[in-house]
């Protein structure tokens, strides 16, 4: 029953908006690093992505100001030479708990291979089949992610459709020539891992993960902060099943990255939860690098 009460509070959700634009996004471009740097254009670059981000159209839905995705992108550049720059980019989205004022975060990644092109003053437009910028391609990219994953918090795979653009982008980013968009590039994280994982079946229990950790755990804890709390044991338990195929997968990380201090938050509080030896326990295998953070779970 309060399944049905939280699914239909995503309808309300994303059928009763007075406005269409679905994200509330902070857009942070630092350069500190790029000695005597032009100021001017890294802080135009800022309000160009800023509005481009925060009003343009992503999805076809409505949403209130108040339910708008809060997210945020942080470039840091690290090297300029005329309009070519190399940096990173962190991305972050969470969203609130059911019943709450409580905001979880829900992707927290950084990405190492970013760079880009921009001239002062140029267009940004968004367009999921034509790669025509970097910086378009990246953030585009990102915010599909984004949108993916917070609809897979309100239904099992309800991210599909986001999921599906944002391989389109990478598709298209492959012969680009940028980074962080090709499988043969050393290692395993980068945008083409992100999006081929986030659709392969290897990885549907840690989308289902998603969708338990939200659904029934994270919108729970107001009113059963017990029965949330077993919810969110039931989304690790997912998690493990990936990790005994998958170990240390980009994913993985992603979601440790996002997730563990709010782990080790709602299981050092509230009332005590019996099972928290058998969460600690599994962290311990699925997650070791976080093993200090562990600990502090009681």
């Amino acid at each position: 029953m309060m399944n049905k009460v939280r699914i239909a509070f995503l309808m309300l959700f994303v059928s009763l908006g007075i406005t269409a634009q679905e994200l509330n996004a902070t857009i942070v471009v630092n350069f500190d690093r790029v000695p005597n740097a032009n100021q001017q254009v890294f802080r135009t670059l800022e309000t160009q992505l800023r509005e481009f981000v925060n009003t343009t159209l992503w999805t076809d839905e409505n949403y209130a100001d108040h339910q708008k995705i809060d997210c945020s992108f942080v470039i840091s550049v690290l090297s300029a030479d005329n309009n070519q720059f190399e940096g990173t980019i962190q991305v972050q989205s969470s969203r609130l708990a059911f019943n709450s004022s409580y905001s979880s975060p829900v992707l927290n990644v950084n990405d190492k291979n970013f760079n880009f092109s921009y001239n002062e003053f140029e267009k940004f437009t968004y367009d999921q089949n034509n790669f025509d910028s970097n910086i378009v391609g990246v953030v585009s990219f990102y915010i599909n992610v984004i949108l993916g994953m917070h609809y897979d918090t309100y239904s099992d795979k309800g991210g599909d459709n986001y999921y599906k653009i944002a391989n389109i982008i990478a598709s298209n980013g492959q012969s680009s020539g940028y980074k962080g968009w090709s499988a043969s590039e050393s290692g395993n994280n980068n945008r083409f891992y992100v999006i081929s994982d986030l659709m392969s079946a290897t990885f549907v229990p840690f989308r289902k993960s998603i969708y338990l950790y939200h659904l029934q755990g994270i919108d729970l804890m107001s009113d059963d902060p017990l029965k949330g709390k077993e919810g969110i044991l039931n989304a690790v338990l997912e998690l493990k099943k990936v990790n005994d195929v998958r170990p240390n997968s980009l994913l993985m990380r992603m979601f440790f990255d996002a997730k563990s201090d709010e782990l080790v938050s709602l299981f050092s509080a509230g009332p005590i939860f019996t099972k928290s030896g058998d969460l600690r326990n599994t962290l311990y295998k699925i997650s070791p690098l976080n093993a200090t953070k562990w600990n502090a779970i009681k």
